[in-house]
C-alpha cells in the first residue's frame, strides 16, 4: 500500500466533507462489520473510514430521519426524567402540628 497515496485520498475525501459532523452509514465488511448503523462522527473519523471502504456520507433524507428520531427519543428521556422526579417539602415540626391541629378540628 502506497501510504502518500492513502492520506491524500484521505485528505481530498476530508476536504469534500461539508459538515464538522457528518453522519455516517456503515458498510458490511469481511470482517464482520454490519452494514447500516448510523453514526455521527468527525469529519477526519468520516474520511478515514470512507477511504477504508467501511462508511459511506449519509443522504439527506437519511440525515434528517436520523437527526428527527434522535430528536424525539430525547424529548421522551426528558419526559421520563421529570416523571420520575421526587418533590420534597421541609416543614417545622411546629408548623407540622398547627397543620395536624387544623385538620382535626375540621374532622
Amino acid at each position: 500500500m502506497d501510504l502518500k497515496l492513502y492520506y491524500q485520498k484521505r485528505r481530498d475525501t476530508e476536504s469534500k466533507i461539508p459538515d464538522a459532523f457528518p453522519l455516517i452509514i456503515s458498510q458490511q465488511t469481511d470482517d464482520g462489520g454490519k452494514a447500516g448503523s448510523c453514526v455521527e462522527v468527525t469529519r477526519v473519523v468520516a474520511a478515514k473510514m470512507i477511504t477504508e471502504g467501511t462508511a459511506r456520507l449519509a443522504t439527506a433524507d437519511e440525515a434528517k430521519t436520523h437527526r428527527e428520531a434522535r430528536a424525539e427519543a430525547k424529548r421522551a428521556a426528558d419526559e421520563a426524567a421529570v416523571v420520575s422526579q421526587v418533590h420534597v417539602t421541609v416543614v417545622p415540626s411546629a408548623e407540622l402540628a398547627r397543620l395536624a391541629g387544623s385538620k382535626k378540628e375540621k374532622a
